[in-house]
């Protein structure tokens, strides 16, 4: 495994060396035909200047590294003085007023390199801080969750191999706990390995996947986890065809309907529909989970708005499930897929809304 993924990020490093040179060669290439277009310009030496100081603004913001904006500074004035400075097609800095004229190119080129590159190494550090900040929370978010159903696992078995006497339905019964509770963990490794295949890959594979052949494998395994929901299910008349990932969005629908189950308390129905929507920004399918339980309290509400989500939601003793990784995941597969995800509770339930593009 090791080496696999030692010849795979050895491979990523290589094509990302190809697309940075092919940014560096297309850029260049692009502001020499801009100026060769008006060489015959009077004074083209001070028009070409600024279009390879933006040529270096530019390759610096598209590439990675400090090495591709030097270089392309150090190229650019090359250029300037052997296309596009008299006498053509001859490095000279020798004429009077160049060295400094093609020096101070020299400068602004390397500063505007780096001031780029520094910008886009900060928001990459910005980016990797928040990534660890999530890792953190969903460690403590595990640790707890895996705690309580471990704890009732081993009591149960424990219990049903010391009490000889037990009889045959106590020790069903006890056996349909532990049953339940190796089933949620199993949905939380799943999670996990999910949230690892997001983190790993920069971009999810998605293909046209009809909304309701994915609502209706949903709704098959809810009613088979929850025969006591009643689920009604709302989808076009005609195919709604959505670029995704079936498994993820799949997922991403169970959690969401089997939070409302844990979490609704009171809440008997859940509704799941689909719907194309389109507007100024383009046509957009629309995806929600809707329940009829006592509603999310208003903190838990402020949380998921900021975009944070407490480790510990729900550890006041009633026993329920921490419903933080389940949203974490969620959340991390809309935003892999380029979609937006929307939440609204009151007393009257909790609605859960997510968008992904049609195009």
């Amino acid at each position: 495994m090791e080496i696999g993924y030692m010849k795979k990020n050895k491979y990523g490093r290589g094509m990302q060396f190809v697309w940075n040179m092919l940014i560096f060669l297309g850029i260049f290439a692009g502001a020499v035909l801009i100026c060769s277009f008006y060489r015959k310009s009077e004074g083209m030496a001070a028009y070409a200047s600024p279009v390879f100081v933006l040529a270096v603004l530019l390759v610096s913001r598209f590439t990675r590294g400090y090495g591709y904006g030097v270089a392309a500074s150090l190229l650019g004035v090359i250029c300037v003085n052997f296309f596009f400075t008299y006498p053509y097609l001859e490095v000279n800095f020798s004429i009077a007023g160049y060295p400094i004229t093609f020096l101070t190119l020299l400068i602004v080129s390397l500063i505007t390199g780096t001031l780029t590159t520094r910008a886009k190494q900060r928001d990459l550090l910005q980016s990797e801080n928040e990534r660890e900040k999530i890792r953190s929370d969903l460690l403590r978010s595990v640790s707890h969750d895996i705690r309580t159903p471990l704890t009732s696992i081993i009591g149960s078995t424990s219990a049903v191999l010391e009490n000889e006497e037990m009889s045959r339905e106590e020790a069903r019964e006890l056996l349909s706990d532990v049953n339940q509770e190796a089933q949620w963990l199993l949905r939380m490794v799943e999670n996990l390995l999910l949230i690892t295949k997001i983190d790993r890959e920069q971009e999810i594979k998605k293909e046209p996947w009809a909304a309701e052949e994915i609502i209706g494998e949903v709704s098959e395994k809810l009613q088979k986890a929850y025969p006591g929901i009643r689920l009604e299910i709302m989808v076009p008349r005609t195919p709604l065809f959505v670029s995704m990932d079936p498994i993820l969005i799949e997922q991403v629908l169970f959690n969401l309907a089997e939070n409302s189950v844990i979490h609704g308390e009171t809440a008997d129905t859940i509704w799941i529909s689909a719907a194309e929507k389109a507007d100024a920004a383009g046509s957009r399918a629309i995806f929600s989970v809707r329940d009829n339980g006592k509603g999310m309290p208003d903190e838990l509400l402020q949380d998921f708005q900021k975009g944070v989500l407490r480790p510990e939601i729900g550890a006041d003793g009633s026993g329920k499930r921490n419903m933080g990784l389940g949203l974490r995941v969620c959340s991390a597969i809309i935003r892999a897929h380029h979609g937006t995800m929307d939440l609204h509770s009151d007393l009257t339930g909790t609605e859960v809304t997510f968008s992904l593009p049609l195009t």
